[in-house]
């Protein structure tokens, strides 16, 4: 296990050599976003990031938008238009562009253009997938499992890491069963708060106040209330449900809010972690570091990087990082959330397997701190992924 920050140089793939000859073509990326979730607009504002970043003089880029009803369409190749501006979330509509279909023929990687009243034309292989998709149905191992059925390339974790990653529950059983250490938590299965509220109460009691209240399978902190008071939990269980029937309520953990940036490593290399980072909201405007905080109102959040940690606290940090990102099999790159209390102990909060990845995104910002530019870790991430097999591994 590493938890080295030292970026490794990159290297171009193999180009692909047309039908007949001639000369290589460059290497051709679909950047999937949007989706049916509720981090739609965050998803595109991060499809925004990826596509002023990636280099176009080594690859072909092909924006594919999918609908919140999950249609696929060919979107705007324009950042401006995908872009979180002044509060204004960007949306894919059926409108976005003609409708667009992925070859499942094993071997084939190719996508297909449908216009209305037209023979489907075909858009080209692709060599490679970049899902900058958030949430359930794409961050889950939903699109992940359509894209190894299609024997294509893809950036990030497979299909298991990513269902787990995305669910809180099984999330906290793998990493305990790995040692980590995880903070207290119940789970309220879907029907249990209707079937029986005072056996949830009973399990919910121990955990003590302030309780976190959250959908088990969502991020970007939608549908998470904190609760001060038990009389506010039938509210919280109810915000959390409209992301999710399954529900998860945590113990507040006193201790600072600590993330880590991990990549994997290359040609079957240990997992890089980068430097911590930090962040301190500003409490009288948010109680955490709600959606809001996050994407709307930047000027109360202070995000540092790195973080100011004693150096044995940071090794720990990385280490648990990387240990994390081991625990679940992931693939590509991941954001591991911990928190570190006053007596130093690191507890594991979550791992979220396609973190935010705008340039203004702690992950990024993280590896910027590390050595590893906004660029030079997009195009780190579509390396990976080329070199990685597909199929089982």
């Amino acid at each position: 296990m590493s938890a080295d920050a030292t970026p490794e140089s990159t290297t171009s793939p193999v180009p692909a050599v047309p039908e007949g000859g001639g000369a290589p073509r460059r290497t051709r990326v679909a950047v999937l976003f949007g989706g049916r979730s509720g981090e739609h607009a965050v998803s595109a504002a991060t499809a925004a990031g990826v596509l002023r970043a990636i280099d176009r003089d080594r690859y072909d880029v092909i924006p594919v938008g999918i609908t919140r009803e999950g249609r696929w369409v060919l979107a705007a190749d324009d950042p401006e238009r995908w872009q979180i501006t002044d509060g204004h979330l960007p949306e894919v509509t059926a409108e976005s562009g003609a409708e667009v279909v992925l070859s499942l023929a094993r071997g084939e990687r190719s996508l297909r253009v449908l216009e209305p009243g037209q023979v489907p034309a075909v858009l080209g292989d692709v060599d490679v997938v970049f899902p900058v998709l958030h949430g359930p149905f794409g961050e889950d191992g939903t699109v992940q499992g359509l894209l190894e059925l299609a024997d294509v390339h893809y950036v990030g974790a497979g299909v298991l890491a990513s269902a787990v990653g995305m669910d809180k529950h099984f999330m906290k059983l793998v990493l305990a069963g790995e040692g980590l250490a995880v903070g207290p938590y119940t789970v309220i299965r879907p029907g249990a708060w209707e079937r029986d509220r005072e056996a949830v109460l009973a399990a919910v009691k121990p955990l003590g106040l302030p309780l976190f209240v959250k959908p088990a399978r969502a991020g970007s902190s939608l549908g998470i209330t904190r609760v001060d008071d038990l009389v506010d939990l039938p509210a919280a269980v109810a915000a959390a449900q409209r992301h999710d029937p399954k529900v998860i309520v945590e113990a507040g953990i006193e201790g600072r809010e600590i993330e880590c940036a991990v990549l994997g490593g290359r040609d079957g290399g240990a997992p890089r972690a980068s430097l911590p980072g930090e962040i301190v909201v500003d409490h009288d405007s948010h109680t955490f570091y709600d959606f809001e905080a996050k994407y709307l109102d930047e000027e109360h959040v202070d995000l540092r990087c790195p973080a100011d940690l004693p150096e044995h606290v940071v090794a720990e940090v990385r280490a648990a990082a990387v240990r994390t990102f081991e625990a679940v099999e992931a693939e590509g790159l991941s954001r591991v959330d911990v928190f570190v209390t006053p007596d130093e102990r690191v507890i594991v909060n979550e791992i979220n397997t396609m973190p935010g990845f705008t340039p203004f995104s702690m992950y990024p910002r993280m590896w910027e701190a590390s050595g590893m530019t906004y660029p030079e870790l997009v195009d780190e991430l579509v390396q990976l992924a080329l070199r990685r097999p597909t199929g089982l591994r």
